[in-house]
């Protein structure tokens, strides 16, 4: 079985169309999304009939559920400003929804269990199997990462939220992120860049074999920097800055 595994496209239809082409050259046979997908972008509602199309179940993430219901937000202690300019952004993305679009996100699932060979399942979710807001980075504690994931381990697991790639031993199993579609970035950086490609993984597993394989799809920025400026999203250059940086 070969499982291909997005997250994270925020919004991101031209790096969510890459992905899907490079997908369907791949010979899978189910495709998870693990969340985070409309919010933050200048394709929101391009997103969302690209994902009813695929019909693949989704996480649901923390700025999918902010997009509909606000939840969240004080808990991450951003500054007013900031939050002014997000809730600027929401309600355009809101504004580009139907209210079917906004049905099919409300319909996100906090996980999703696939079954892959002799009991053993794919566990999909976006931050943790508990909460969407919670982090997992490549570089979190082994006791850390134990308390997010170390009851699940009988399961592979895979989550998205931190937008990087990586690959982590879970008792006999393991925990994988497949990067972030839409907005990659690395999340050391004292400023952030955006990379200009797309990010997903495949799992293959096969008589007790299994493979990860991390996908990288580059794309001219000046692509997704156009579509910025064409779409009236508020405060494009910001983001746009974060391409060019």
């Amino acid at each position: 079985m070969r499982i291909a595994v997005i997250s994270d496209i925020h919004g991101n239809d031209f790096a969510f169309d890459l992905v899907e082409a490079d997908i369907q050259k791949q010979s899978v046979d189910k495709i998870v999304c693990l969340g985070d997908a409309i919010q933050g972008g200048a394709q929101p509602a391009e997103v969302v009939r690209r994902l009813r199309q695929l019909n693949c179940p989704v996480a649901m993430g923390n700025a999918d559920d902010w997009l509909l219901t606000k939840n969240g937000i004080e808990q991450e202690n951003i500054p007013p400003e900031r939050i002014k300019k997000m809730e600027a952004i929401r309600d355009w993305t809101l504004s580009k929804l139907s209210d079917d679009d906004k049905k099919f996100i409300a319909g996100f699932q906090p996980t999703i269990t696939l079954p892959l060979e002799n009991k053993l399942n794919l566990l999909c979710f976006h931050g943790s199997p508990v909460n969407y807001e919670d982090v997992i980075p490549p570089t979190i504690s082994e006791e850390d990462f134990q308390k997010f994931l170390g009851g699940y381990e009988n399961n592979i697991l895979t989550g998205g939220h931190t937008h990087t790639q990586q690959i982590r031993r879970c008792g006999k199993n393991f925990f994988f992120n497949p990067g972030s579609v839409g907005i990659p970035y690395n999340r050391y950086q004292s400023k952030t860049h955006v990379d200009s490609w797309a990010e997903y993984a495949i799992l293959t597993v096969q008589q007790g074999i299994f493979d990860v394989q991390f996908r990288r799809l580059p794309y001219d920025v000046q692509e997704i920097i156009t579509i910025y400026r064409n779409s009236e999203r508020p405060f494009a250059e910001d983001m746009i800055a974060q391409y060019q940086d």
